[in-house]
């Protein structure tokens, strides 16, 4: 059986010179990959306390929502603003050009609830930070956070440093 390294398709200079593009997209197309890449975000998680899976729009729902099924939790959505149809809370985070907003509904969490963060890359971790706001800002505690990809180069880890963070696949560059 091939390894789940071997499942990521590596884009040399995209999306511009010196970067290389970690491809998840290619984990998702092969049956085996996909199903590798869940059973070891599982495992890495699998001493774990939490009550609720959240992920954040799009790779978040492919990742999270499975983990959520395989272990009968809920799963709940972080989306892109404007995005959700009930009321929701929101947080604002910088991007390298700009900023973007997330949110997810009000009543999606209870206060005290145990919550694990789903994700398929994590890089500077703004993102991530963003979504443990939204969480703790409804009286929820982040219980860990688990990702297909961690690109160590960008120091996401650091940023994250009193959250349990766990990666399937780890890159030491950007």
């Amino acid at each position: 059986m091939k390894k789940l390294e071997e499942y990521v398709k590596s884009i040399p200079d995209f999306p511009e010179k010196g970067i290389i593009f970690r491809d998840v997209t290619s984990v998702l197309q092969d049956a085996d990959g996909l199903h590798l890449a869940i059973d070891t975000m599982q495992e890495k998680i699998k001493d774990l306390d939490y009550d609720v899976v959240v992920g954040p729009e799009s790779r978040g729902f492919i990742f999270g929502t499975p983990i959520a099924y395989n272990n009968h939790k809920p799963f709940v959505l972080i989306r892109k603003k404007g995005k959700l149809p009930r009321e929701t809370v929101s947080a604002t985070y910088d991007l390298e050009y700009g900023s973007a907003t997330i949110e997810m509904h009000k009543d999606s969490i209870k206060p005290g609830q145990k919550v694990l963060i789903v994700d398929d890359l994590i890089a500077t971790g703004g993102t991530t930070e963003a979504m443990i706001k939204l969480i703790e800002s409804l009286g929820g505690e982040v219980a860990g956070i688990v990702v297909l990809i961690e690109l160590a180069g960008l120091k996401g880890r650091e940023r994250l440093s009193g959250y349990r963070l766990e990666s399937a696949i780890c890159y030491e560059g950007k």
